[in-house]
């Protein structure tokens, strides 16, 4: 089988990334190794052949451990490699913050919330219960102080417009699938490029919040079903999506793509998952892809 190992660093550390590869061939078994610079001093490929890919991927891992600063994807090196659909999660991935844990600022319960949101993100509370729970403490909050949370607290993540706008140009779909509230995806969807959103409904009665959500929740089991029901509207397989998170509810959704990334997050996500970026923002997914860096879209 043929494959291709990438690695990628942050601005300054190009003699990390020059040792890293060094080992990291060896590791492959390539003496002399092809390679291919994706940007300089940043991102490189290197191509190998292996019998065994998860055997190849134990070596590799066991290599970097030393390498805190590297993020790093083995996978197969065949003509899926850059994706045709990009489904991400919302918060923490392509914004910065939870937005839950920023509403439940607006009525003194930031703290409590924000137990239970990491709780659940880590996989030790039921996602669904968790978010009935959450949701009913913002009873009563105005639609106005959604506007001004979305506002004044929502931030792009690093990266997020590039990526989802380079895979675009390049003809892939988009979807932002999210265990959030439509109020917020349907604005950062529409901010960052993506073509389409899932997301729960919050409840309003008289412009305030009733403290329920509509059912069905988005949680684990919706975003996995969102993923093959755009492969299937789009006649793609599986192997033709990458699929991008943070939290547990994530999981099912990562497992089930051709690429699955696990950003900046939950152990229990990163172990789960094809690949892990724990240091750099949101292009990092677009090397793994095989991108060089003259291929980004402007934004």
């Amino acid at each position: 089988m043929d494959i291709v190992l990438t690695l990628a660093v942050n601005p300054g550390l190009e003699d990390d990334l020059e040792k890293a590869t060094r080992d990291a061939s060896a590791a492959l078994g390539a003496r002399v190794p092809e390679t291919l610079v994706l940007h300089a001093g940043r991102a490189i490929d290197v191509f190998a052949e292996t019998e065994d890919l998860q055997q190849s991927r134990k070596r590799v891992s066991e290599t970097l451990l030393d390498y805190a600063t590297i993020d790093w994807c083995l996978q197969p090196n065949g003509h899926h490699r850059r994706k045709s659909m990009l489904i991400a999660d919302m918060d923490s991935t392509m914004i910065t913050v939870e937005c839950i844990d920023e509403l439940a600022d607006f009525v003194g319960m930031k703290e409590q919330v924000s137990e239970i949101t990491e709780a659940a993100m880590r996989g030790e509370l039921d996602f669904e219960a968790a978010l009935k729970e959450r949701v009913a403490l913002l009873k009563g909050l105005s639609v106005e102080a959604l506007e001004i949370c979305y506002k004044e607290r929502i931030t792009v993540m690093p990266g997020a417009r590039q990526l989802v706008r380079t895979m675009t140009t390049g003809g892939a779909f988009a979807a932002l699938v999210s265990g959030g509230f439509t109020f917020f995806t349907e604005r950062v969807a529409s901010t960052i490029g993506f073509h389409d959103t899932r997301a729960n409904i919050l409840e309003i009665s008289d412009d305030v919040l009733t403290g329920s959500v509509a059912e069905p929740i988005c949680g684990a089991a919706a975003k996995l079903e969102a993923l093959e029901d755009y492969c299937a509207d789009r006649k793609l397989l599986n192997e033709q999506v990458l699929a991008v998170g943070d939290g547990a509810n994530d999981i099912p959704m990562l497992k089930a793509a051709g690429l699955g990334i696990a950003y900046h997050a939950k152990p229990k996500t990163a172990a789960a998952t094809h690949a892990a970026v724990r240091n750099g923002d949101l292009t990092t997914l677009l090397y793994f892809q095989g991108y060089r860096f003259d291929e980004f879209a402007a934004v």
